[in-house]
């Protein structure tokens, strides 16, 4: 099976990769901005007439998309998120590979939920920022594009590589500061919010079933429960070692943080949001669509994602 990856050097396309590098069945051609690609391509400016060409030549029997921005503005966003995926449905069109389309979007299109649900793929998505909004234009671009094609729905992600800009990342850092520094106290902010976190692994492995399968339409990705971010808090302080009081804050500053710099004063109003996602405080995902119509289930818990991001915050320097 020939499958090309596009954004195969990003957080969830390094492990995608993995998993399909693993499959000996699998003929596999990354194309991205990068050096490091097979084929360097800029999704965000590239015509869909190049790429089409491209594809005519390499005729994959899929194409999976981890491509896309997190962060910055609307313009940015809609470039690398919506613009990108116009351009490989057009291309797709065009092509007379007839490739399947595995695209990843995100939890972030559904916006906030209700505390205590479980959103399943029927909800109406109501993005609550320029992140979400673009991908969830992604997505229709994608199920109006009449293509053999299905969107993966990815909560939360967590596990080895997770950027240490993300919630999880600056709650690891933190505590990796802390322990550094001596200090029998960590102060955090924002430790409310709830998320449904998935490993990035098996995140992986729903991408492979996915190429496999014959699954349309939207498909959620998480570990179908929610956790709150004080009570991963304390599972990181304990994988991490570290005996010190962890200290919640009832005020952070107004741009939310996890971990504040010693005598640092704290002011602004409380973290309602401290996830930039837009989806309040609480998401969980119904994962029960996965398990019909892909056979996935997650198998690695959070505990194991959590050693892992604190083996890699350990090691910086």
């Amino acid at each position: 099976m020939r499958v090309l990856l596009i954004g195969a050097n990003g957080y969830l396309g390094r492990f995608v990769a993995d998993r399909l590098l693993a499959d000996p069945a699998v003929q596999l051609t990354a194309l991205g901005r990068g050096d490091d690609s097979d084929v360097r391509f800029d999704l965000a400016s590239g015509s869909p007439g190049a790429l089409t060409r491209f594809l005519d030549a390499v005729h994959p029997g899929v194409v999976i998309n981890c491509a896309g921005a997190t962060r910055g503005g609307a313009r940015e966003l809609t470039r690398h998120n919506t613009v990108a995926v116009a351009t490989i449905c057009e291309a797709l069109r065009r092509s007379g590979c007839g490739a399947r389309l595995v695209q990843l979007g995100c939890g972030a299109e559904y916006g906030p939920s209700q505390p205590g649900s479980s959103t399943a793929e029927d909800a109406v998505p109501r993005p609550g920022g320029p992140y979400g909004v673009s991908k969830l234009a992604a997505t229709e671009l994608v199920l109006g594009s009449g293509l053999d094609a299905v969107v993966l729905r990815v909560f939360s992600p967590a596990g080895p590589g997770t950027p240490a800009g993300s919630p999880l990342g600056r709650l690891a850092e933190a505590m990796r500061r802390a322990m550094q520094a001596g200090d029998g106290e960590l102060k955090l902010g924002g430790l409310g919010v709830q998320r449904d976190f998935v490993d990035v692994r098996d995140v992986a492995r729903a991408v492979h079933a996915a190429s496999l399968s014959a699954a349309q339409g939207v498909v959620n990705i998480g570990a179908g429960r929610a956790v709150r971010l004080r009570d991963a808090a304390a599972v990181l302080a304990r994988v991490a070692g570290y005996g010190g009081a962890l200290h919640e804050l009832d005020q952070v500053p107004a741009r939310p943080t996890i971990g504040h710099p010693r005598g640092e004063p704290d002011h602004g109003g409380p973290a309602v949001y401290p996830y930039p996602d837009g989806c309040g405080s609480w998401q969980q995902a119904d994962v029960r669509t996965a398990r019909d119509r892909l056979g996935w289930r997650p198998r690695i818990n959070l505990e194991e994602s959590l050693a892992d991001i604190w083996m890699e915050a350990a090691c910086r320097i």
